[in-house]
C-alpha cells in the first residue's frame, strides 16, 4: 500500500513539475483532466464499457475553466484485437473569462468506432478508427478520426500491475466539407499502473484546429485516472491503458 502510494506522489509530482515549468514558460498551456472507468470485454464476457468524464481549463494547474464532456459507449470484442464499440456523449465550452453566461457550444455527438490492437514484445500499438455524428448547436456535422497509439512498458514486457510505461499517440480528424483536415491531436505521456484496477498517466497533449484560412493549436497537461472494473471468472489476459478521447 505504502509502495503504491509512492508511487502516486511520484506522478502527481511530475505533473506539479510540468505544471510549474508551463507557468514559467508559456502562460497560454492549458490543463486536459480526465476520469474513466471501464469495464473490458473478454472472451468469456464480449460485451463491455465505460463511461468518462473530461474537465479542459485554459490555464495550467485547472485555472480557468472552459469546457467538459461526458460520454459512455457499448463495446463488443470480437476478439482480443478486434473491438467494435458504439458511443454517445454531450460536450459543452465556455468562454473562461465568463463562465456564468453559460456555455457558447453545446454539442451532441453519437459514434461507431473500431479498435484494433498489436501486442508486441515490448511495443503495443492501437488502431482507433471513428466515424462521427454531430449535433453541434443544433448544426448537424460528420466526422472522421484515426489514432495511432504507442505503448511502452518500462519495467515489464506487458503493462500489468506495478508497470511503469510511455504513451504516445498521434489523431487526424477530417470532415466531408472543405477544409477536410480539420484537427491534428498528438499527446506523450508517463503512467502507472497500480494493480488490475488503477491506472494513472500524466504528460502533455498538443492539439492543432483548422480552418480554411489559418490553423491554431495549444499545448496542455494531461492528467488521467483510470479505473478499470474486472468480472469475476474473467481469463487473465493485457489490456492497453488507452484513453478513450
Amino acid at each position: 500500500m505504502l509502495k503504491n502510494i509512492s508511487r502516486l506522489l511520484v506522478l502527481s509530482a511530475f505533473f506539479i513539475a510540468l505544471t510549474l515549468a508551463a507557468k514559467a514558460q508559456d502562460s497560454k498551456l492549458g490543463t486536459w483532466g480526465i476520469a474513466t472507468v471501464l469495464m473490458p470485454g473478454d472472451s468469456v464476457h464480449r460485451w463491455g464499457g465505460y463511461t468518462e468524464l473530461q474537465i479542459r481549463s485554459n490555464g495550467a494547474g485547472f485555472s480557468q475553466f472552459q469546457y467538459y464532456e461526458y460520454k459512455a459507449g457499448l463495446s463488443y470484442d470480437l476478439d482480443k484485437n478486434f473491438i467494435a464499440l458504439l458511443g454517445s456523449g454531450t460536450y459543452h465550452t465556455y468562454d473562461y473569462a465568463d463562465v456564468s453566461a453559460g456555455p457558447h457550444t453545446n454539442e451532441f455527438r453519437v459514434w461507431e468506432q473500431m479498435t484494433v490492437n498489436q501486442f508486441l514484445t515490448p511495443l503495443k500499438f492501437e488502431h482507433r478508427y471513428r466515424v462521427e455524428q454531430r449535433w453541434v448547436n443544433g448544426d448537424y456535422r460528420n466526422r472522421f478520426r484515426y489514432r495511432l497509439n504507442m505503448f511502452i512498458p518500462l519495467n515489464n514486457t506487458k503493462i500489468v500491475a506495478k508497470t511503469w510505461f510511455l504513451s504516445v499517440f498521434d489523431e487526424v480528424f477530417f470532415n466531408n466539407k472543405a477544409p477536410n483536415f480539420e484537427r491534428n491531436r498528438v499527446s506523450a505521456a508517463l503512467g502507472y499502473q497500480f494493480d488490475k484496477k488503477w491506472i494513472l498517466q500524466a504528460g502533455w497533449i498538443n492539439q492543432r484546429n483548422y480552418s480554411a484560412v489559418t490553423s491554431s493549436a495549444k499545448n496542455n497537461l494531461l492528467l488521467m485516472l483510470m479505473y478499470r472494473i474486472n468480472r469475476k471468472n474473467s481469463a487473465e489476459r493485457e489490456h492497453l491503458p488507452t484513453t478513450s478521447d
